[in-house]
């Protein structure tokens, strides 16, 4: 999730553990511990490719977490103001940030490595978008009020009241997902389509209007549907894919980092005498957030890129076209639509 998210989250665990013992001190406990496990994007890998598979990698292993949430508990007792609280209750105070940042993160698209070193598997669930202020919000209310305002009595059971409110979003978002997901299945069934990798994820800033893609071996279904549509009216647009092109080429390592890491829901697109693969969960057709140059034409033949990462992100102007299709399925978001 987004820097923001994980800042007030920090702030709402650590005063629910540590409030009642330093009171408007540990907001900034957990907004400091909530920020430091998206520290390793100031890391470089050694390329861009590596950067986008290794973020979100032992920074947010539980693992690593568990093992060095005692160490930070003794950093924080060597101040003076911190000696109030017990090492245990550190421990397990920095532990629950840290956590909580990292099991949030996995609700997303990306891929979060939870089980670090033991297994680099980027767990996933995917329901919510990056940004979601639905989330956010009532943990900026909570945190400003404990900040600036005098409601001491009240103070754990408003923070209380934040956590739980984002809690019981994040639940709504796994049921609809998983109805959205019964829904698509149905419209694609019903077009007998078949595939062979398939995700739903959140339009931005919502969870009221998905994508999904469903990946073939000729190329992709991007799909788009509403919690509030009927099945027939899921929009389902196909767009092929070079797939034969990058057959050709000798498996680089990075070529096979980003297979493995986009778990198979990747497009392949040769362009000006390039190969481009595009990440396809993240985005739109067209407009693809990690997209990497992983071939080029070389005297008639193809030769590995210089996998070079690509901008291409969706226009904040196309926002108002995806708020519109949530209840008027009629809205094309494909490519193919003329503005």
């Amino acid at each position: 999730m987004d820097s923001l998210t994980q800042v007030v989250l920090g702030s709402a665990v650590a005063y629910s553990v540590l409030g009642n013992k330093l009171g408007r001190k540990s907001l900034l406990v957990g907004a400091a511990f909530g920020t430091v496990p998206d520290l390793d994007v100031l890391i470089n890998y050694g390329s861009e490719i590596k950067n986008f598979v290794y973020h979100r990698s032992f920074s947010h292993s539980l693992l690593m977490q568990l093992l060095l949430s005692p160490l930070f508990a003794w950093l924080m007792l060597k101040m003076n103001w911190a000696k109030s609280v017990s090492c245990t209750r550190w421990s397990v105070a920095i532990f629950l940030i840290l956590s909580t940042h990292v099991l949030l993160d996995s609700f997303t698209v990306y891929g979060t490595q939870l089980l670090w070193p033991l297994s680099t598997y980027p767990f996933g669930i995917s329901s919510m978008f990056i940004i979601d202020p639905t989330y956010t919000v009532p943990l900026i209310i909570s945190t400003m009020i404990l900040c600036f305002g005098r409601f001491k009595p009240y103070a754990q059971y408003i923070n209380s009241c934040a956590l739980i409110l984002s809690s019981f979003y994040l639940i709504w978002s796994l049921v609809a997902k998983w109805h959205i997901n019964e829904k698509i299945h149905l419209a694609l069934d019903n077009k007998n389509i078949e595939f062979i990798h398939y995700e739903s994820t959140p339009t931005p800033l919502n969870t009221l209007l998905w994508r999904a893609v469903a990946v073939t071996e000729q190329g992709h279904y991007e799909v788009y549907a509403s919690v509030f549509d009927a099945i027939e009216n899921v929009n389902i647009d196909f767009y092929p894919s070079d797939n034969a092109v990058l057959a050709e080429l000798n498996k680089a390592q990075p070529i096979m980092l980003l297979q493995r890491f986009t778990k198979g829901l990747y497009g392949v697109y040769a362009l000006d005498e390039r190969v481009i693969l595009s990440d396809l969960r993240m985005g739109q057709e067209g407009y693809y957030v990690f997209s990497f140059v992983v071939a080029q034409k070389n005297n008639q033949q193809w030769a590995a890129g210089n996998f070079q990462k690509l901008n291409n992100r969706l226009p904040l102007d196309k926002l108002g076209r995806i708020f519109s299709r949530i209840t008027d399925p009629s809205v094309d978001l494909s490519t193919k639509a003329t503005d």
